[in-house]
């Protein structure tokens, strides 16, 4: 058989199954290559689609696709060899592309799976931020609440005003039912019901303050709900049936009360709290947020701070009116106290001249006694009179000297004085007393001791008395020793003194002074009590000594007015005792001066005894001290003329008076300074002066300034003896000057 190249059918064709097939392989290849231009069309239009080759691939299998069935049409009859070489290759690409979409594809779903959970992600992070969007208007609406509630709260620092308006605004911000303020009573046990919303006056119920619900709120600093039935949360009047809104409670520090009370509120509280209830509507299906929550708890801070701030403000204000009130004591206090001050000073002024007057007769009436014809006894009760006489005038000036040291009057009178000379003048001063009980007293003064210092004489002189005084005072037999030297810096220092602390210089020295007695000694635990004025050593021998207990008390506080310190050692009863003082004395600028003019000294019996022929006028408004001063200027010798006032005085003093005694406390018309002034006018030669001598019972620095200034020769303190008013016209008429110490 001969080969063929045509392909036989195997069996005949239906000929309208044929026209059919026909028909439908042309529509299918015309819809396969419309398919892949709407493809190119979308591709060309879209600019996100990120998968085009896929496209293309897609294109390429549908365009093979309709190929294939284009082909058919030329398959339904008899065809050629290259037909169907055509239609077989046709169909190995389309089975080729076909594998290779399908391959692609295995790749691609995940990929487009992803998409579509980015999709949804982008959806859930869109309504995610939606809610925080939602969450911030929340956020910023309660903010919005809450600065309005804190400018509301602040706007006042009365706590009472303050909590109420804490409730009102709250309750009108959340819309609640009501709102209550539970505060802890005085004992801290209870929680009373002190502030309601609603409730005019609900003061007054109680509920103990260890219910679990409180404990359960008091240890949580956020809010807390709580059941509408439990005690705290029963703040309203059960009417009817209803469903009670959500409650939550919520603890307020109270950071600090003090006195702070309403009703029984305690007036000292630190870490406890208030609690505050908030009810929302009854018979509602509205509940709590979050927001509201927290609405609430940083209101109850807020509460707490401004609580806190009405407390300072309060206390502050306490304090202020507090301030002022003892303000206005202590002026009322410091007024009253001057006032108490003028009026002792005035008294102890008129007392001390009052004093002096009749204290002069006393002594100078027993010192004429003393010298005339007398049997033992009455000596003895002469001397005794005297005696006593002498140590009221000592007090009297102790007293004086004492209350003008405590209120700051007196003051240092600062000069230059001869410090030797002062020594020696104590010596002499103590040694007759010392005689009489038979007692040596010895004086060493250091060779580096200045002949010449700066300071108070008459203070270093008096504080010198008395310490060597007692010395003798309390000594029945043995000696004293005065030992006086310049301290060196490496002693000045000294741990019974704490508060001395001496600075040496160029300009000054510390003097130290050190007097030693084998008397009856101290108790050492007697010693820091001597010191105090009135107080006395408790031993036999110093109750039986006398004194008043003022002496060591005036030193000590002359002594620190003299930038010094001051103290005493003593082994115990009967074993004597050492007193020692330090003090700081100026350098003068010329240690050969000569010694000033004015010092303060009267000086012992020497020079002149008799003044027969003296003329002496005596000027006194008191007639018996102007009686009493003309007797013992008689009894030296003198042919005394008196007068009672100023203006006789004026008329009768002439130049044949040789020296005018003026009492210048007189009272009423001229005084005795505008007296000596005059008598200084009306004598213009110096030769026909008198010499003009004070008689004075005043004590103060004024008098002294006074008579200095009018040029009076001479200031004399009252009372004066015999032996002093012979001193007194011996150095008078030596020296034509004579200021006694005042």
């Amino acid at each position: 058989m001969e080969s063929c190249n045509c392909i036989e059918p195997q069996w005949p064709a239906d000929e309208l199954l044929m026209k059919y097939q026909y028909i439908s392989d042309f529509f299918i290849a015309l819809a396969y290559f419309s398919i892949p231009l709407e493809l190119i069309y979308f591709v060309k239009k879209s600019a996100v689609f990120p998968y085009r080759w896929v496209l293309v691939q897609f294109g390429a299998f549908i365009v093979l696709c309709g190929a294939t069935h284009l082909i058919n049409l030329w398959t339904f009859t008899m065809h050629s060899r290259t037909v169907a070489i055509v239609m077989t290759i046709s169909k190995v690409l389309t089975a080729v592309v076909s594998c290779a979409t399908a391959l692609m594809l295995v790749h691609i779903i995940p990929d487009l799976l992803s998409v579509k959970t980015r999709e949804l992600f982008l959806k859930n992070k869109a309504a995610e931020l939606d809610r925080e969007m939602g969450l911030i208007r929340t956020q910023e609406e309660t903010g919005r609440h809450v600065r309005m509630l804190t400018h509301e709260i602040r706007s006042t620092l009365d706590r009472h005003t303050i909590l109420k308006t804490t409730l009102v605004e709250l309750g009108r911000t959340l819309a609640l039912e009501e709102c209550a303020l539970w505060m802890p009573t005085r004992t801290g046990l209870e929680l009373q019901l002190s502030y309601t919303l609603r409730q005019q006056n609900p003061v007054g119920y109680t509920v103990p303050i260890h219910l679990p619900v409180i404990n359960q709120v008091f240890s949580s600093n956020r809010a807390v709900k709580i059941s509408p039935n439990c005690p705290v949360a029963r703040i309203r009047p059960l009417a009817g049936k209803y469903m009670p809104g959500e409650v939550v409670a919520v603890r307020v520090p109270l950071l600090h009360l003090s006195n702070f009370q309403i009703n029984d509120w305690p007036e000292l509280s630190t870490k406890r709290y208030a609690l505050m209830v908030l009810m929302l509507p009854s018979d509602s299906a509205r509940q709590w947020h979050v927001h509201e929550l927290e609405l609430v708890e940083v209101v109850a801070d807020q509460v707490a701070v401004a609580l806190s701030h009405a407390a300072i403000l309060e206390e502050s204000m306490r304090a202020r009116d507090l301030l002022m009130e003892q303000n206005v004591a202590l002026d009322l206090a410091r007024r009253e106290a001057e006032t108490a001050i003028r009026a002792r000073n005035d008294f102890l002024a008129v007392m001390n001249h009052e004093m002096r007057t009749p204290m002069h007769a006393i002594i100078a009436l027993s010192s004429l006694l003393q010298e005339t014809e007398l049997t033992p006894e009455q000596r003895l009760m002469v001397e005794t009179i005297l005696k006593s006489s002498n140590l009221l005038a000592t007090l009297i000036n102790d007293v004086l000297d004492l209350s003008r040291l405590e209120d700051g009057s007196l003051q240092l009178d600062i000069g230059t004085f001869n410090l030797h000379s002062v020594f020696k003048e104590v010596l002499n001063l103590i040694k007759p007393v010392a005689s009489v009980k038979k007692l040596s007293v010895t004086l060493n003064l250091a060779q580096d001791l200045p002949v010449y210092a700066v300071g108070d004489e008459k203070r270093l002189m008096q504080t010198m008395l008395n310490v060597v005084g007692n010395a003798v005072k309390f000594s029945k037999e043995g000696s004293i020793s005065i030992i006086a030297f310049v301290a060196k810096s490496e002693s000045l220092r000294d741990s019974r003194a704490p508060d001395f602390f001496p600075m040496p210089s160029d300009n000054h020295f510390y003097l130290r002074v050190q007097v030693k007695d084998s008397g009856s000694g101290i108790n050492p635990q007697e010693i820091p009590k001597l010191f105090t004025k009135f107080s006395q050593s408790q031993s036999l021998a110093t109750r039986n000594s006398g004194g008043s207990g003022l002496g060591l008390a005036i030193c000590k506080r002359f002594v620190n007015l003299m930038e010094g310190h001051i103290w005493l050692e003593s082994d115990g009863l009967a074993k004597g005792c050492t007193a020692t003082f330090i003090v700081k004395l100026g350098i003068p600028e010329r240690s050969n001066e000569s010694k000033p003019p004015f010092t303060p000294k009267v000086p012992a019996n020497h020079g002149q005894t008799n003044f027969s022929g003296l003329k002496v006028l005596v000027m006194d408004d008191n007639g018996v001290s102007r009686m009493v001063t003309k007797g013992l200027l008689e009894h030296l010798g003198c042919d005394v003329s008196t007068v009672s006032s100023s203006e006789e005085c004026s008329h009768v003093v002439s130049h044949e008076h040789q020296v005018v005694f003026l009492d210048v406390g007189m009272p009423g018309g001229i005084d005795g300074f505008e007296l000596a002034a005059t008598i200084r006018e009306k004598f213009a030669k110096r030769h026909e002066k008198p010499l003009i001598v004070a008689l004075t019972g005043n004590t103060d620095k004024v008098t002294k300034e006074n008579c200095m200034r009018v040029g009076i020769n001479g200031v004399i303190l009252k009372p004066i003896s015999v032996d002093k008013m012979r001193s007194i016209l011996s150095e008078l008429l030596e020296h034509r000057v004579l200021y006694e110490a005042l």
